[in-house]
């Protein structure tokens, strides 16, 4: 049952197109994710749906009641971020409508609340249109997904893996199809050049033709009629290259070589030590004294609830309070989610490459892969949205001189493809990384170890989110016998190494491995 119907809608900003969409129709209970790059309108389309905003043409139809929950909310300073979006969303559900417009609702939420919001709406009654980056989200809740790419509404139907493989399909379809437009090309500008050569020659005297035979009369005409056919042939293929149908080539990624020589050193060995470490807001307990350490080359994601002390954690480790050891040999480059590392009245690039160590080439690509192409660099920071800002400060730390980020919430303001862009950079980066972020995707994606402050304990896995989640605890004393055992093979280890090359790291590495093992057998 169709509950409404959208026709002939057209709507843009100044002489600007955003989106032109002839015909389309929302069922009865429907789960529509709608997506696309920051810009393209997504907000805007639903609040045409929900009347509050009128277009150049077309119109939205159907008797159903709509509640729009809208991205910007307002704030106060009594509430957290994540209470005031709670307390929108509730107001909304209130309304029982047969038609939900959701833009953006888990916004300030943590993973917890996340998921219970999920669970809420799979009980809702009407249909629902959603505006979300949280592709885990999308992926538990859409039964269809609308894109909004180029000015045109794409329909998929499925959840949003689902879209992401059919898209995936597309690219391949599309590099196929560009390899066969290649070979076709190729072979007709082959065939174009020997025809070109041919009528060449056929202007000149044949080898095998005598002065005298050639100066009879009729030879002259002849040569010249078996040019002109030569030159029609070629012609021809001309004709056959340019009816061609053009097929572009799929934008590939660009490599980065990077120069992080100073992390070399670094990778597996111990940079960061917490020994018996807390975390306290006054009198609250955040989370009991507790060790831990990072290796080089780790990708940690620190997670948690809202107000659990994650950013207090990272706040500890980059002042090197009580109990904390960092090595000398770290470097350290914050991103915060204020983004006061930028200066707003410069250009892109100037920002970036004020603190670079990396040259202009490798700046540009960084850029290139956070889809600044070409001339974009050369805009202003005052001009840019929240999700361009927070993609220019992530490539000024993460070219600059250091060998560890500490990023806060890098995912805040970030579209679907933008995100994407920043997890293959993260991925292939070869120094250490500590974030924190709520996109359980985006942890999944990257994170090898894990950790995680919950009932005032910071709890420590090694392995993945997915890993994680489906993690059942064993029996303390098997725990115990387990993680001994582990520990004895790597005093085992570095003693070997002590024995071949003695060093101050491998000692301290030693005395760390023999401190665990005493605190195991006297648990």
């Amino acid at each position: 049952m169709v509950i409404k119907e959208i026709k002939q809608l057209k709507f843009g900003i100044r002489d600007r197109t955003l989106f032109e969409i002839p015909l389309l129709q929302v069922q009865a209970k429907e789960r529509i994710g709608l997506v696309g790059k920051n810009g393209t309108g997504k907000t805007s389309l639903l609040e045409i749906i929900a009347g509050k905003k009128r277009t150049e043409q077309g119109m939205v139809i159907g008797e159903a009641t709509t509640t729009l929950l809208p991205q910007l909310k307002q704030t106060n300073t009594v509430q957290s971020g994540g209470e005031i979006t709670q307390g929108y969303i509730d107001t909304a559900l209130e309304e029982k409508a047969d038609l939900l417009l959701a833009d953006e609702p888990t916004t300030n939420l943590d993973t917890e609340k996340i998921e219970k919001l999920e669970k809420t709406l799979h009980r809702f009654h009407g249909a629902i249109i959603i505006v979300s980056h949280d592709r885990a989200f999308l992926d538990a809740i859409c039964d269809t997904i609308w894109e909004i790419d180029d000015g045109k509404l794409n329909v998929y139907k499925g959840s949003y893996s689902d879209y992401v493989a059919q898209k995936e399909l597309k690219i391949r379809q599309q590099e196929a199809a560009y390899e066969t437009y290649m070979q076709k090309k190729q072979q007709l500008e082959q065939a174009l050049v020997q025809k070109e050569r041919k009528a060449n020659r056929a202007s000149k005297k044949p080898k095998n033709i005598s002065a005298s035979e050639a100066r009879i009369i009729g030879a002259k005409p002849y040569f010249a009629k078996k040019q002109k056919k030569l030159q029609q042939a070629a012609k021809s293929i001309e004709t056959r290259i340019d009816k061609l149908e053009k097929v572009e080539k799929v934008r590939e990624q660009p490599k980065i070589k990077m120069d992080l020589s100073s992390s070399e050193g670094l990778h597996g060995k111990f940079i960061i030590r917490g020994e018996h470490v807390g975390g306290k807001v006054g009198k609250r307990t955040l989370w009991k004294p507790t060790d831990f350490y990072i290796k080089g080359g780790d990708k940690v994601a620190l997670i948690g609830n809202n107000g659990t002390g994650k950013t207090t954690l990272i706040k500890h480790i980059m002042k090197e309070e009580t109990g904390i050891t960092v090595s000398s040999a770290v470097k350290i480059a914050y991103f915060s989610q204020n983004l006061d590392i930028l200066n707003k009245q410069e250009s892109i690039l100037d920002n970036v490459m004020s603190t670079s160590i990396q040259d202009e080439t490798t700046v540009r690509t960084v850029l290139a892969r956070l889809h600044f192409f070409r001339d974009d660099v050369y805009k202003t920071v005052n001009i840019l949205s929240g999700g361009e800002r927070v993609k220019v400060a992530f490539a000024k730390i993460f070219v600059s001189d250091s060998n560890m980020l500490i990023l806060d919430e890098p995912t805040n303001f970030l579209d679907i493809e933008a995100l994407e862009a920043l997890e293959e950079l993260l991925i292939d980066y070869e120094g250490t990384l500590l974030f924190v972020s709520h996109d359980r995707v985006f942890v999944n994606n990257i994170a090898n170890r894990i950790f995680s402050i919950e009932d005032n304990k910071l709890n420590i896995f090694d392995g993945t989110y997915e890993h994680y989640k489906n993690y059942s605890p064993k029996p303390a004393a098997d725990t115990n016998k387990q993680e001994l055992l582990v520990i004895e093979n790597k005093i085992t280890e570095v003693l070997g190494k002590l024995n071949l090359e003695p060093s101050e790291e491998l000692d301290q590495e030693f005395q760390e491995l023999l401190r665990l093992k005493n605190k195991l057998l006297s648990d």
